[in-house]
Formats: structure tokens, C-alpha cells, sequence
């Protein structure tokens, strides 16, 4: 470049003299601004024009690849560990965190003669609130280790905001299923569901990627064992798996050219029914 000396001026610092110009608009840049290339150097804005041009890697789902997978799995887990916290210090199974939050249908009268409101009464937060909390130190440590074990393998395939939204789509979605076949009156609690919901998801996204899904199947087959058995709420494990294969299939196998609106409207269509169901079971259940 044959320019006065004058006019050796970086273009983003007119007061400092430059002598380098950047490998792409070839304007001259101040050390300041000058970037490493493949060849010489480039300015920043330059570098920022480049960036938007490279498409951020995607997961099997469409989802934003995420740097530090299982950092909403962890979460999760905290948030189950503190309710859990928040349940003793509040009274165990007998305190108002555990009383008011549990899944329960149709209201009834508690020990001490309060009423405890139920989701055919207006209650819907426990459709949700119900999936964080836990009985004992037995139920929340075998829901956290499943959760350890399978949430970063399912956040990791579809990315922090579709795995947050197919967690609470399942967690609801179970809740569903004990509103319909669990009695009005029972108190269900855990995030059993969510976790089956896992289950079922990582089950898709395995025969997807065409792995052996052998011991899937088999803990599958001895947790379905388990499920019923006792005081556990096989409603709530149904409910979870059945959410979790519908979104997995539609994680796994939504068209690459239109993903996005094809899991959006499924997603759409999964919280339509859940609304459906909880309207028709609240006018049966209030008639």
C-alpha cells in the first residue's frame, strides 16, 4: 500500500500507527487488533463476520452441542436433593411441603383435619412439584443414581433445552397417568417417572444409533418387576415410559430438513393431550 505516513492509521484506533493489514478487508490494524490467521492476521471484525458464518455443531436431535454435558442433569439432582432438604425440615411426610406437594387427585382431610387441596380443585402445581419430592433417603438415592446414570446420556443426545423440556414433559406427563388410574385420594410422590421417562428415551436413541440395548432391557425388565411391588406407583412409572418413547422417537427420528418444526409441534401436540386428559379427568372426578 503507497500511503502517506500520515495515513498509516489503524481503522478502529485513527491515533495509533499501523503497518499490518488484515489478511481479509485488508485495512490496516494497530497490534491491538490484530488476530492470528491460517495466514498473517485479521481484524476483529473480520473474526466476528467469520464466526457467523460457521454453523455451531449440532447433537443427533438438533440440539446445541453443549461443552459441559450434564450440567442440567446435576441441577436436577440438586433441586431433588434440596426438596427433599426442604421435606425434612419441614416435617417429613407429615409437614406442608410434603402435604401440599405431592400428586394428589381429589382433595381430602389430612391427620390434623386440614384439607388438602387436590388437582381436581385447582391443585395443578402438584402434577409437576409431586416429581421432586421423596419419601426417605432410599427412594431420592435410587431416583438420583438413575438420574446420574442416564440424564447426561439423554441431555448429551438432544441438548440442554430439549432435554429440559422432554424432563418436565415426562415429569407431567407421569403425573397424568396417576390422575387417571392411581385412587383420587393417595398422595404420590418421586421423580420415578421422569426417570422411566429417561429410561424409554435412552432406549429410542440407542436402537436409533443401533447399540445393544440388551441391558437396557434388562434393567428395564427388573425395574417393571419392581414397579409393581408394594406401595411403589406403577402408574407413574407407565406414565413416565410411555412419555419418554414418543419423545424419543420424535427426537431420534424427526426429518433433519424440518427437525425443528416437526419436534416443536409434536411438543405442542404431547401438552395438548396432557391438558385434554386433566380437564376430562377433573370433570369426572368433580361430575
Amino acid at each position: 500500500m503507497n500511503l502517506p505516513a500520515s495515513d498509516y492509521r489503524c481503522y478502529r484506533h485513527p491515533d495509533r500507527e499501523a503497518y499490518i493489514s488484515c489478511q481479509r478487508c485488508e485495512r490496516l490494524i494497530c497490534p491491538e487488533c490484530m488476530n492470528d490467521a491460517s495466514v498473517g492476521f485479521q481484524c476483529p471484525s473480520c473474526i466476528a463476520e467469520g464466526a457467523k458464518s460457521v454453523r455451531a455443531p449440532r447433537t443427533m436431535a438438533g440440539g446445541l452441542v453443549s461443552t459441559n454435558v450434564g450440567t442440567v442433569s446435576m441441577v436436577l439432582i440438586a433441586i431433588n436433593v434440596a426438596a427433599y432438604l426442604l421435606t425434612l425440615a419441614t416435617g417429613g411426610t407429615d409437614g406442608s411441603v410434603f402435604q401440599h406437594g405431592a400428586m394428589l387427585a381429589e382433595s381430602r382431610f389430612n391427620l390434623d383435619g386440614e384439607v388438602l387441596k387436590g388437582v381436581s380443585d385447582g391443585a395443578y402445581w402438584r402434577l409437576l412439584t409431586s416429581a421432586f419430592l421423596h419419601e426417605n433417603v432410599l427412594h431420592i438415592a435410587f431416583n438420583m443414581y438413575a438420574l446420574y446414570l442416564f440424564g447426561p446420556f439423554v441431555e448429551r443426545a438432544l441438548g440442554r433445552v430439549r432435554f429440559i423440556a422432554a424432563y418436565l414433559t415426562m415429569s407431567v406427563g407421569a403425573s397424568v397417568f396417576v390422575y387417571w388410574l392411581s385412587g383420587p385420594g393417595t398422595l404420590t410422590i418421586g421423580a420415578s417417572g421422569a426417570i422411566f421417562g429417561l429410561f424409554g428415551m435412552a432406549l429410542i436413541l440407542m436402537l436409533k444409533a443401533k447399540q445393544d440395548v440388551s441391558t437396557l432391557l434388562v434393567l428395564l425388565g427388573i425395574n417393571a418387576f419392581i414397579s409393581t411391588q408394594g406401595n411403589i406407583s406403577w402408574q407413574g412409572h407407565l406414565g413416565g415410559f410411555v412419555f419418554g418413547c414418543l419423545l424419543g422417537v420424535v427426537f431420534a427420528y424427526a426429518p433433519r430438513d424440518r427437525r425443528t418444526l416437526v419436534q416443536a409441534g409434536a411438543m405442542v401436540a404431547l401438552w395438548a393431550g396432557i391438558v385434554i386428559a386433566v380437564v376430562l379427568r377433573t370433570n369426572q372426578l368433580t361430575g
